[in-house]
């Protein structure tokens, strides 16, 4: 249940913003509702009337319009306590193909508790960071691709990227209407199944949402703890061989503990082209990204932020030494070079990466192979933060259910040379509660969670 960890941590980088309600002298009020009185963090790129989004650029340092993203409001009104931001890789991860994970130009690094000298993945870096030292018991992440479900596997906790529509994004920074999505950071999945059924939700303004209300559920309620058995789960073989050996090896421990759970594990040696389906991808990202940014700006206050298109923004980083300090902004660029949502060029690569990562990825998958759910492990160790270091990122699960808009939950698994590394459960669209559940299952047979040995001394 909702509880945060005592623990005493070493300067992580983690908090970008603490709420001004917590530094008034006067008592804070213990709200009432489901989440009555629990602390809850967010990362930095979602609106809150209390404080400034900065998506971690100094762009948007002043960036304060007084307003909650819907998500917040649903959070306040369950009576959660909103603590404050969380730092992230700077704009999410959009501004440059050799982006550090969990820097930005406002928060500076974050750093993975596990080992300061190697990465907290990202672009959710601060809010899978604060929830695994004990900061608060669940924060908000955001995904494109990978940027809940990455940090959360390296930095030992459950991170949950729900069905595109099932969450509203209104007022939240924005990547890619396709495929972005708000989603919970937590210690466990019961957790993550408390925060999802506050969230979820149709929002008027996100047209994305439209079937929220009818989909969404009690997801704690849903929780099976015997859901493993005589469950049909495909392997995702021709993932698999992308990981670390070591990864693999504990990935291969765990499927016989889902196997003595009842599970009836499928093994799927063919896929998807992931390469094709990668590059459709770019062009879709960097395509909707002028546009979803360009409106977002739009919607700012101008006397907050003075950069007003993504033009403004790439000018700004030219003109601002500590944002190119240690790296680019050939994405920005790219972008910029972008002629809408009209291009065919646009059009055929939604079309084309939809395609091949749905009907003739994901949902190919199950409906061949019979199966409910789909595995494979996350991410490797995380890598070190030396660009020159080639102990690096090693294989990822998170680019189908990004690109479908799928469901993709990670739960810890346990550890890859002393780092976390969590499994990935991925199910088809709306398939939010079983995927959970599945997960559940797994975590309550495994229990493989530890959390880091944090020391004050900082050493």
């Amino acid at each position: 249940m909702l509880s945060a960890d005592n623990a005493t941590a070493e300067p992580l980088n983690t908090l970008i913003a603490v709420s001004p309600a917590l530094l008034e002298e006067n008592e804070f009020p213990i709200p009432s509702g489901s989440m009555r009185g629990l602390p809850i963090l967010l990362k930095d790129n979602i609106e809150t009337a209390d404080m400034p989004t900065t998506a971690g650029s100094l762009a948007l340092s002043n960036n304060a319009p007084g307003r909650d993203a819907p998500l917040v409001t649903r959070l306040r009104d369950a009576g959660a306590v909103i603590l404050g931001k969380t730092n992230l890789s700077e704009w999410a991860n959009i501004r440059s193909t050799n982006s550090i994970s969990g820097w930005s130009a406002v928060g500076g690094q974050t750093r993975n508790p596990y080992d300061a000298e190697r990465t907290p993945c990202g672009s959710s870096s601060g809010s899978a960071v604060a929830v695994a030292i004990g900061l608060a018991p669940a924060a908000i992440g955001t995904e494109t691709n990978g940027s809940i479900v990455c940090p959360a596997s390296v930095n030992g906790v459950v991170g949950f990227k729900p069905t595109v529509g099932l969450v509203s994004r209104t007022h939240i920074v924005p990547i890619s209407h396709s495929q972005d999505t708000a989603g919970p950071i937590t210690t466990t999945v019961e957790d993550a199944a408390i925060v999802l059924t506050v969230i979820a939700g149709s929002d008027p303004l996100d047209p994305a949402t439209v079937e929220a209300d009818a989909r969404k559920v009690d997801y704690r309620a849903a929780l099976e703890p015997n859901s493993l058995s005589g469950a049909r789960i495909g392997v995702m073989w021709f993932l698999v061989g992308n990981y670390s050996a070591e990864t693999q090896a504990v990935f291969a421990q765990n499927l016989q503990a889902l196997r003595d759970a009842g599970a009836d594990l499928v093994e799927i040696a063919d896929g998807p082209d992931m390469q094709a389906i990668g590059a459709a991808q770019r062009q879709v990202l960097i395509s909707e990204l002028k546009v979803g940014l360009n409106a977002y700006l739009a919607s700012t206050d101008s006397t907050q932020v003075p950069t007003r298109t993504l033009a403004d923004l790439i000018a700004f980083n030219d003109a601002e030494p500590l944002e190119m300090v240690l790296f680019g902004q050939e994405l920005f660029l790219r972008a910029e070079a972008t002629s809408g949502l009209e291009d065919p060029v646009y059009v055929a690569a939604r079309e084309s990466s939809l395609r091949m990562s749905g009907p003739e990825g994901i949902d190919k998958m199950m409906a061949d192979n019979r199966v409910i759910a789909l595995i494979a492990p996350t991410t490797s160790r995380a890598w070190t933060n030396d660009p020159a270091d080639d102990d690096r990122a090693q294989g990822s699960a998170s680019t189908l259910a990004a690109v479908t808009g799928y469901p993709h939950l990670t739960v810890p698994m346990g550890f890859d040379r002393g780092m976390p590394v969590g499994m990935s459960f991925i199910g088809g669209k709306w398939d939010d509660a079983r995927v959970l559940s599945l997960g559940h299952a797994f975590e309550r047979r495994t229990m493989a969670r530890r959390a880091p040995s944090l020391r004050s001394d900082g050493n």
